[in-house]
């Protein structure tokens, strides 16, 4: 009999460390005052990186004892070491503080406030604009990282353009086009979101916690651009709420 207590002690022992020495990704949100989007996330143990979405969101890898790092030009560091309850949770909420600068000294004129945005707000006058001093510009909407990128990629001098052709090859360019279509995607679920989701959990029930990762899921049927973009309000609330009853219906489902 203590022969077999004795085994099943050493079989739970190997179960747990090898269950907690496993990497899993884990789904976060950041919560702030301010913007909470494209906010640093850092693996510091495992060098690896990510940014937040315009929720606040992130999915980053992580096991026992990881330390993540949260970091902005408008917050305080905040470092966060993953612990076993968050690994088998697979989930994290971190809520970063407003990062506010002191001036030691005193300057005559208006009173600064630290917060770079307001203090920009409060400038009296108007802006001068290339346009307005008639000096030649680019007066459309300004492009993507990720467009400029593609831009430089599929153009090119010369009698025959080399650089459209190499990356056309390397398969570079369609990187590019796929990654441009994720960040409209992205832009797209903000926009649904920020519309409807007032208006959709007025009569449904869904816990905030659960809410970035059900938008995610919606944003992920290959019907999600056709059935929201140029929509209304009651186009997309219908479809939403067909989602919703698939996503319960995997809540269940992974509850059991």
């Amino acid at each position: 009999m203590k022969k077999i207590n004795l085994f099943l002690f050493l079989f739970l022992i190997i179960c747990f460390e090898t269950v907690f020495s496993q990497t899993v990704e884990i789904t976060g949100k950041v919560t702030t005052t301010l913007d909470v989007e494209n906010i640093h996330v850092i693996n510091k143990t495992a060098q690896v990186f990510t940014t937040t979405n315009a929720f606040g969101g992130f999915k980053i890898s992580a096991k026992l004892n990881d330390t993540l790092q949260f970091t902005s030009i408008q917050h305080k560091l905040k470092e966060v070491v993953v612990d076993a309850n968050i690994l088998v949770e697979k989930q994290l909420d971190v809520h970063l503080e407003e990062l506010t600068y002191s001036l030691d000294e005193v300057v005559v004129g208006r009173m600064l406030s630290g917060d770079l945005m307001k203090d920009l707000n409060n400038v009296e006058g108007n802006l001068v604009t290339a346009n307005q001093l008639g000096i030649p510009s680019y007066q459309g909407k300004l492009k993507t990282q990720s467009e400029r990128k593609l831009n430089e990629a599929t153009t090119g001098g010369g009698f025959i353009p080399l650089n459209p052709i190499l990356n056309a090859i390397s398969g570079r360019t369609k990187e590019l086009k796929n990654q441009i279509k994720l960040e409209r995607q992205d832009d797209l679920l903000y926009d649904v979101r920020r519309r409807t989701e007032k208006l959709l959990f007025l009569d449904e029930t869904l816990p905030e916690t659960s809410r970035t990762d059900y938008f995610y899921f919606c944003s992920e049927d290959s019907n999600f651009v056709y059935r929201c973009k140029g929509r209304s309000d009651i186009e997309i609330i219908e479809f939403l709420k067909e989602k919703l009853i698939e996503y319960k219906a995997n809540l269940k489902i992974e509850t059991n």
